[in-house]
Protein backbone atom coordinates (compact mmCIF):
# COMPACT_ATOMS: atom_id res chain seq x y z
CA UNK A 1 0.00 0.00 0.00
CA UNK A 2 1.37 3.46 -0.99
CA UNK A 3 -0.39 6.76 0.40
CA UNK A 4 0.43 9.69 -0.82
CA UNK A 5 -0.90 12.76 0.78
CA UNK A 6 -1.70 15.25 -2.37
CA UNK A 7 -2.73 18.19 -0.05
CA UNK A 8 -2.70 19.52 3.37
CA UNK A 9 -4.13 22.83 3.74
CA UNK A 10 -7.13 24.28 4.97
CA UNK A 11 -10.20 25.63 2.69
CA UNK A 12 -8.35 28.93 1.44
CA UNK A 13 -5.55 26.61 0.96
CA UNK A 14 -1.50 28.06 2.42
CA UNK A 15 -0.71 30.71 1.37
CA UNK A 16 -3.70 32.35 1.31
CA UNK A 17 -4.90 34.89 -1.56
CA UNK A 18 -5.13 38.79 -0.26
CA UNK A 19 -3.47 37.51 3.63
CA UNK A 20 -0.43 38.79 5.13
CA UNK A 21 -0.13 37.23 8.05
CA UNK A 22 2.54 35.86 9.58
CA UNK A 23 1.75 32.19 8.18
CA UNK A 24 1.48 33.08 5.25
CA UNK A 25 4.26 35.39 4.42
CA UNK A 26 6.48 32.95 5.44
CA UNK A 27 5.30 30.23 3.14
CA UNK A 28 5.48 32.77 0.25
CA UNK A 29 9.37 33.43 1.92
CA UNK A 30 10.22 29.97 1.27
CA UNK A 31 8.40 29.08 -1.77
CA UNK A 32 6.05 26.65 0.21
CA UNK A 33 2.27 25.89 -0.76
CA UNK A 34 -0.34 23.63 0.69
CA UNK A 35 -3.08 22.75 -1.70
CA UNK A 36 -6.05 21.26 -0.36
CA UNK A 37 -6.78 17.80 1.18
CA UNK A 38 -6.64 14.71 -0.62
CA UNK A 39 -5.28 11.48 0.10
CA UNK A 40 -3.98 8.98 -2.69
CA UNK A 41 -3.85 5.69 -1.96
CA UNK A 42 -2.23 3.01 -4.26
CA UNK A 43 -2.69 -0.65 -4.10
CA UNK A 44 0.57 -2.09 -5.45
CA UNK A 45 -0.65 -5.77 -5.59
CA UNK A 46 -3.11 -4.96 -8.01
CA UNK A 47 -2.14 -1.73 -9.68
CA UNK A 48 -5.31 -0.09 -8.48
CA UNK A 49 -5.61 3.98 -6.89
CA UNK A 50 -8.36 4.81 -4.65
CA UNK A 51 -8.59 8.68 -4.06
CA UNK A 52 -10.00 10.11 -1.00
CA UNK A 53 -11.58 13.12 -1.18
CA UNK A 54 -11.35 15.48 -4.16
CA UNK A 55 -9.58 18.64 -3.78
CA UNK A 56 -10.77 21.66 -5.53
CA UNK A 57 -6.66 21.60 -6.58
CA UNK A 58 -7.47 18.04 -7.93
CA UNK A 59 -5.93 18.88 -11.65
CA UNK A 60 -2.86 20.56 -10.16
CA UNK A 61 -2.13 17.92 -7.60
CA UNK A 62 -1.88 14.96 -9.65
CA UNK A 63 0.33 16.90 -12.24
CA UNK A 64 2.90 17.46 -9.57
CA UNK A 65 2.44 14.31 -7.88
CA UNK A 66 3.14 12.15 -10.81
CA UNK A 67 0.64 9.79 -9.20
CA UNK A 68 -2.13 7.55 -11.39
CA UNK A 69 -5.46 8.95 -11.41
CA UNK A 70 -7.74 6.99 -9.81
CA UNK A 71 -9.88 3.78 -9.85
CA UNK A 72 -12.22 4.42 -7.42
CA UNK A 73 -13.05 7.54 -4.87
CA UNK A 74 -14.02 8.26 -1.66
CA UNK A 75 -16.07 11.20 -0.47
CA UNK A 76 -16.31 11.59 3.50
CA UNK A 77 -18.14 15.45 3.45
CA UNK A 78 -19.88 18.05 1.12
CA UNK A 79 -17.65 21.08 2.36
CA UNK A 80 -15.75 22.63 -0.63
CA UNK A 81 -12.47 21.36 0.24
CA UNK A 82 -13.12 18.10 -0.04
CA UNK A 83 -15.13 17.90 -2.27
CA UNK A 84 -15.29 20.35 -5.24
CA UNK A 85 -12.51 18.74 -7.37
CA UNK A 86 -15.28 16.07 -8.31
CA UNK A 87 -15.62 17.86 -11.70
CA UNK A 88 -12.24 17.23 -12.94
CA UNK A 89 -12.77 13.93 -13.89
CA UNK A 90 -15.03 14.99 -16.74
CA UNK A 91 -12.61 13.56 -19.92
CA UNK A 92 -10.36 11.69 -17.56
CA UNK A 93 -11.71 8.54 -16.65
CA UNK A 94 -15.11 6.91 -17.21
CA UNK A 95 -17.25 4.95 -15.53
CA UNK A 96 -15.66 6.05 -11.49
CA UNK A 97 -17.03 4.53 -8.48
CA UNK A 98 -17.23 7.06 -6.25
CA UNK A 99 -18.14 5.63 -2.39
CA UNK A 100 -19.84 7.94 -0.24
CA UNK A 101 -21.78 7.62 3.35
CA UNK A 102 -25.64 6.68 3.52
CA UNK A 103 -26.62 8.60 6.63
CA UNK A 104 -29.12 11.43 6.08
CA UNK A 105 -27.66 14.76 7.34
CA UNK A 106 -30.42 16.82 9.66
CA UNK A 107 -28.33 19.91 8.35
CA UNK A 108 -29.15 19.11 4.79
CA UNK A 109 -32.01 16.07 4.53
CA UNK A 110 -29.64 14.88 2.59
CA UNK A 111 -26.72 12.33 2.71
CA UNK A 112 -23.51 13.61 1.53
CA UNK A 113 -24.13 10.29 -1.36
CA UNK A 114 -27.02 12.13 -2.22
CA UNK A 115 -25.73 15.66 -2.44
CA UNK A 116 -23.32 13.85 -4.76
CA UNK A 117 -25.91 12.50 -7.47
CA UNK A 118 -27.58 15.61 -7.10
CA UNK A 119 -25.10 18.08 -7.61
CA UNK A 120 -22.76 15.93 -9.80
CA UNK A 121 -25.69 14.86 -12.15
CA UNK A 122 -23.88 16.68 -15.56
CA UNK A 123 -21.13 13.62 -14.55
CA UNK A 124 -24.14 10.69 -14.50
CA UNK A 125 -22.06 9.28 -17.43
CA UNK A 126 -19.17 9.38 -16.10
CA UNK A 127 -19.36 8.26 -12.34
CA UNK A 128 -21.17 5.94 -10.46
CA UNK A 129 -21.79 6.95 -6.96
CA UNK A 130 -22.24 4.39 -4.32
CA UNK A 131 -23.98 4.57 -1.19
CA UNK A 132 -22.32 3.01 1.97
CA UNK A 133 -23.87 2.52 4.96
CA UNK A 134 -21.62 3.83 8.26
CA UNK A 135 -18.86 1.16 9.77
CA UNK A 136 -20.48 -1.56 7.10
CA UNK A 137 -17.15 -2.82 5.09
CA UNK A 138 -17.14 -2.87 1.07
CA UNK A 139 -14.57 -3.73 -1.33
CA UNK A 140 -12.86 -1.30 -3.54
CA UNK A 141 -10.01 -1.42 -5.52
CA UNK A 142 -8.77 -4.62 -3.72
CA UNK A 143 -8.72 -2.87 0.15
CA UNK A 144 -12.07 -3.19 2.19
CA UNK A 145 -13.10 0.19 3.47
CA UNK A 146 -14.75 1.30 5.84
CA UNK A 147 -16.58 4.94 6.76
CA UNK A 148 -16.60 5.85 10.36
CA UNK A 149 -18.33 8.91 11.98
CA UNK A 150 -16.28 11.49 13.77
CA UNK A 151 -17.12 14.80 14.88
CA UNK A 152 -16.87 18.17 12.66
CA UNK A 153 -19.91 20.31 12.72
CA UNK A 154 -22.33 21.41 11.30
CA UNK A 155 -22.41 18.94 8.75
CA UNK A 156 -21.71 15.12 9.23
CA UNK A 157 -18.46 14.04 8.83
CA UNK A 158 -16.65 10.47 8.37
CA UNK A 159 -13.07 9.39 8.66
CA UNK A 160 -12.05 5.92 6.64
CA UNK A 161 -10.21 2.83 7.27
CA UNK A 162 -8.57 1.15 4.47
CA UNK A 163 -7.29 -2.03 4.86
CA UNK A 164 -5.33 -5.08 2.70
CA UNK A 165 -6.82 -8.24 3.12
CA UNK A 166 -4.16 -9.51 1.51
CA UNK A 167 -0.98 -8.05 3.54
CA UNK A 168 -2.97 -7.07 6.54
CA UNK A 169 -1.90 -3.47 6.00
CA UNK A 170 -4.18 -0.47 7.63
CA UNK A 171 -4.70 2.45 7.21
CA UNK A 172 -6.71 4.94 9.23
CA UNK A 173 -7.86 7.94 8.15
CA UNK A 174 -9.92 10.29 11.01
CA UNK A 175 -10.89 13.17 8.36
CA UNK A 176 -11.97 16.16 9.74
CA UNK A 177 -12.89 16.26 13.27
CA UNK A 178 -12.86 17.75 16.86
CA UNK A 179 -11.75 15.43 19.80
CA UNK A 180 -15.28 14.17 20.36
CA UNK A 181 -14.90 11.13 18.01
CA UNK A 182 -17.59 8.20 18.94
CA UNK A 183 -15.88 5.55 21.08
CA UNK A 184 -17.17 3.03 18.16
CA UNK A 185 -15.32 4.99 15.35
CA UNK A 186 -12.52 5.13 17.91
CA UNK A 187 -12.41 1.41 18.09
CA UNK A 188 -12.82 0.76 14.19
CA UNK A 189 -9.58 3.13 13.37
CA UNK A 190 -7.62 1.85 16.33
CA UNK A 191 -4.29 0.17 15.50
CA UNK A 192 -3.79 0.66 12.14
CA UNK A 193 0.06 0.79 10.81
CA UNK A 194 -0.32 4.34 9.46
CA UNK A 195 -2.70 6.99 11.02
CA UNK A 196 -3.86 10.16 9.56
CA UNK A 197 -5.12 12.77 11.79
CA UNK A 198 -6.46 15.87 10.92
CA UNK A 199 -8.13 17.66 13.70
CA UNK A 200 -9.58 20.61 14.25
CA UNK A 201 -8.33 20.77 17.63
CA UNK A 202 -4.61 20.22 17.54
CA UNK A 203 -3.45 20.03 20.85
CA UNK A 204 -6.79 17.88 22.22
CA UNK A 205 -6.54 15.79 19.20
CA UNK A 206 -3.66 13.98 20.90
CA UNK A 207 -5.85 12.22 22.80
CA UNK A 208 -7.56 10.84 19.91
CA UNK A 209 -4.41 9.73 18.05
CA UNK A 210 -3.72 8.31 21.56
CA UNK A 211 -6.82 6.02 21.71
CA UNK A 212 -7.15 5.76 18.10
CA UNK A 213 -3.44 3.97 18.51
CA UNK A 214 -0.76 4.22 16.09
CA UNK A 215 1.05 2.17 18.68
CA UNK A 216 4.26 0.20 19.29
CA UNK A 217 7.65 2.01 18.06
CA UNK A 218 7.11 0.42 13.81
CA UNK A 219 3.30 1.84 13.82
CA UNK A 220 3.39 5.37 12.39
CA UNK A 221 0.77 8.76 13.29
CA UNK A 222 1.12 11.95 10.97
CA UNK A 223 -1.33 15.12 12.16
CA UNK A 224 -2.02 16.42 9.24
CA UNK A 225 -2.95 19.68 10.50
CA UNK A 226 -3.86 22.73 8.57
CA UNK A 227 -1.45 25.32 8.75
CA UNK A 228 -4.09 28.04 10.09
CA UNK A 229 -3.47 31.73 10.14
CA UNK A 230 -1.78 33.55 12.76
CA UNK A 231 -3.90 36.17 14.84
CA UNK A 232 -1.25 38.63 15.33
CA UNK A 233 -0.82 39.27 12.24
CA UNK A 234 -2.53 40.85 9.11
CA UNK A 235 -5.70 38.44 8.95
CA UNK A 236 -7.03 39.74 12.58
CA UNK A 237 -6.51 43.45 11.59
CA UNK A 238 -8.84 42.85 8.40
CA UNK A 239 -11.28 41.87 11.06
CA UNK A 240 -11.37 37.70 10.33
CA UNK A 241 -11.95 35.79 13.30
CA UNK A 242 -9.19 35.29 16.21
CA UNK A 243 -7.67 31.69 15.99
CA UNK A 244 -6.38 29.80 18.98
CA UNK A 245 -2.75 30.88 18.97
CA UNK A 246 -1.59 26.81 19.22
CA UNK A 247 -3.39 26.18 16.25
CA UNK A 248 -1.26 29.09 14.29
CA UNK A 249 2.07 27.31 14.99
CA UNK A 250 2.76 24.85 11.24
CA UNK A 251 3.92 21.34 12.28
CA UNK A 252 7.41 21.16 12.01
CA UNK A 253 7.20 17.12 10.78
CA UNK A 254 4.29 15.23 9.44
CA UNK A 255 5.97 11.71 9.73
CA UNK A 256 7.28 11.52 13.79
CA UNK A 257 10.89 9.47 13.28
CA UNK A 258 10.53 6.50 14.98
CA UNK A 259 12.97 3.37 15.88
CA UNK A 260 12.67 1.30 12.85
CA UNK A 261 11.29 3.88 10.55
CA UNK A 262 14.28 5.52 9.46
CA UNK A 263 14.01 7.29 6.05
CA UNK A 264 12.96 5.87 2.39
CA UNK A 265 11.97 2.55 2.16
CA UNK A 266 13.30 1.43 5.46
CA UNK A 267 11.15 0.85 8.40
CA UNK A 268 10.00 -2.72 6.96
CA UNK A 269 7.77 -4.65 8.29
CA UNK A 270 5.34 -7.70 7.02
CA UNK A 271 6.47 -5.59 3.71
CA UNK A 272 6.11 -1.54 5.27
CA UNK A 273 7.53 0.75 3.20
CA UNK A 274 7.78 4.59 4.64
CA UNK A 275 9.40 7.48 2.89
CA UNK A 276 9.15 10.91 4.26
CA UNK A 277 10.53 12.73 1.17
CA UNK A 278 11.86 16.73 2.40
CA UNK A 279 9.13 18.85 2.13
CA UNK A 280 9.72 20.73 -1.52
CA UNK A 281 9.23 24.47 -2.70
CA UNK A 282 5.82 24.89 -4.04
CA UNK A 283 5.00 20.69 -3.24
CA UNK A 284 2.78 19.37 0.00
CA UNK A 285 4.50 16.63 1.78
CA UNK A 286 4.01 12.57 0.46
CA UNK A 287 4.04 9.34 2.54
CA UNK A 288 4.73 6.07 1.50
CA UNK A 289 3.52 3.10 3.73
CA UNK A 290 3.13 -0.58 3.14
Amino acid sequence: MRVTLLGTGDTTGTPTVGCDCATCEAARERGVSRSRFSVHVENERTGESLLVDFSPDFRHQFLEADVALPDAGLVTHIHFDHLDGLGNVYRLVDGLPVHAPSETDPATDESVAETIRRKYDYLEDRIGVHSRDPFEPFETCGFEVRFVPVDHPPLLCYGTVVEDPQTGAKLSLTGDTSYDVPERSREVLADPDLLLATPSSPRRSVSTTRSAGARGTRRRSAHVRHETHDPRGGARARGRPRRRPDAARPPRALLPRRRGVRGAARGRRRGVRAVNPTLRPRRDRTVLSR
